[in-house]
């Protein structure tokens, strides 16, 4: 049983297929058939055996919907019926986190026993995974330059270092937008949202059923906001907050990650599963970073560049988001990297190959970078500026530093020429529906208050709650489950202050 929509395939062969011709091509039209109109979706029958019984889509949309004729993009969707044909209830879209494909989420959740736990989910809703504009089988943002290279900080100590990172996220930019034309500017939240619509549209539905993850709770929001009463249902699964402030944002999810550590510690030091048991792990931990710093250290088994401390606190975060097998995984890799050398066997010796592997191979570092240039604010102008954000984060952050997502997304945007468009959050969302969000109580991407800081922005709508470190929970929890679907079917929500325990 896997633990959630986005790790379930940890141990299945092979990386997801994203941003590539091969995976474009998965559902795209005979190059004979007519040029479609908006909103109208070509299918056919999924020639993928992952997609066995479901049907493959493409739609085209504008590139800018504030022009329309100026040039389109494909969308790319998998849908899968529901099992009752006769007793079915609408469709859900499935979404997940920025930069990650639906369409391969969807792959994972069928590979790992979605039709045996689904419920009400897969037996009464089309589950409908579309990949957003950018992003994986949809038409992709493909860049030539690495997003952070070797030699570029995003930590600079002094005011060469950050002039140099500046300096590389121009030259990132320039080449993306290259290589993608308007595109790059337009992988927006507000854009995302406007496609599904389209989508919606293209479908024949009154009303969608929204299944969001992560980033995707806020496109939800925005696109309640957009289409109001076009939603029937909500289901938000570790929704962010994005009606603060962007540099206290930084140092909640800094401050969040930090007790995820904290408790990735503790379970060490109980759990014999855990390869660093009985060490002191954090000590163990800090000294593996200082020293990368010092002297990078090489990833072997996947001829990466050498890593160094900071690369190792970035990809830390990724491992901290579910308890199993992630955090086994963490103690693994710590292992691995503070390996001592041996003279005779020069086989052997420190590898920091497994913080090179996104936990989420369904993650593209590119196509998470440039949205997130788009759709953040962008405060910091100067090297003083990050100098102090810098030394907040070491406070409220001792071990990570808040080496986190938010934070890499403002360093890696840090001399971007495409102007920033956030959306405005914060104020009611009429026409919502009444929303179910559900939260771990201990989550390293985003912190359990920021369940209540949506729900106040959707009227009506209720945060369960879950004991626990996971994320993306419908497949980790019976009592998760067992809300959404009876949410899904009846529009009921649970009780206000509901904590689900399993």
């Amino acid at each position: 049983m896997p633990r959630t929509w986005k790790y379930a395939a940890w141990t299945a062969a092979g990386a997801a297929l994203l941003g590539t011709a091969a995976t474009t091509a998965l559902a795209q039209p005979e190059k004979s058939t007519p040029r479609p109109s908006v909103h109208d979706i070509s299918w056919h029958a999924c020639a993928d055996t992952g997609f066995r019984n479901m049907q493959c889509g493409t739609m085209e949309v504008p590139v800018d919907w504030s022009r329309p004729e100026a040039g389109r993009l494909t969308l790319a969707m998998v849908r899968r019926p529901a099992d009752d044909r006769a007793h079915r209830r609408g469709t859900l879209l499935l979404n997940d986190g920025a930069g990650g494909s639906s369409i391969e989420q969807l792959r994972l959740a069928a590979q790992f026993g979605l039709s045996a736990v689904g419920g009400a989910m897969t037996k009464n809703f089309d589950i409908v995974a579309v990949d957003p504009r950018g992003i994986g089988h949809s038409t992709p943002i493909l860049c030539g330059e690495d997003p952070k290279p070797a030699g570029v900080s995003h930590f600079p100590e002094n005011q060469a270092a950050y002039d140099a990172l500046a300096r590389h996220n121009r030259a990132f930019a320039s080449d993306c937008l290259r290589r993608n034309g308007s595109l790059v500017g337009q992988v927006d939240l507000t854009s995302t949202a406007k496609d599904f619509e389209a989508v919606r549209i293209g479908l024949g539905e009154r009303q969608l059923n929204w299944y969001g993850i992560h980033y995707s709770t806020l496109l939800g929001r925005t696109y309640a906001k957009l289409h109001p009463g076009r939603l029937r249902t909500m289901v938000l699964d570790t929704a962010l907050d994005d009606t603060t402030a962007p540099l206290k944002r930084i140092k909640a999810e800094a401050a969040t990650a930090e007790t995820a550590f904290n408790r990735f510690v503790a379970w060490c030091e109980a759990s014999q599963n855990c390869a660093l048991h009985g060490r002191d792990v954090a000590a163990e931990y800090d000294a593996l970073v200082a020293a990368a710093d010092r002297d990078p250290i090489p990833a072997k088994a996947r001829a990466h560049r050498p890593l160094t401390g900071e690369d190792i606190r970035e990809a830390t975060q990724d491992f901290l988001n579910v308890v199993s097998p992630a955090w086994s995984e963490l103690a693994g890799a710590i292992v691995k990297a503070t390996e001592k050398k041996d003279a005779a066997d020069f086989t052997k010796g420190p590898d920091a190959a497994d913080f090179t592997h996104d936990p989420d191979d369904t993650l593209d570092q590119v196509q998470v970078q440039v949205p997130a240039c788009l759709d953040n604010a962008r405060p910091v102008r100067t090297f003083a500026q990050l100098a102090d954000l810098q030394k907040d984060l070491a406070r409220i952050s001792p071990h990570l530093g808040g080496a986190v997502r938010s934070y890499k997304a403002l360093a890696g945007c840090l001399g971007w020429p495409v102007p920033a468009r956030p959306v405005k959050a914060g104020a009611p969302v009429h026409g919502a529906p009444p929303t179910l969000i559900v939260q771990s109580t201990h989550q390293a991407l985003a912190p359990h208050s920021a369940g209540a800081a949506m729900a106040a922005q959707l009227p009506g709508s209720v945060v369960l709650s879950r004991e626990g470190d996971d994320y993306s929970m419908f497949l980790v929890s019976q009592c998760v489950r067992d809300a959404t679907n009876h949410y899904l079917t009846t529009r009921k929500l649970p009780a206000p202050g509901t904590t689900c325990t399993d």
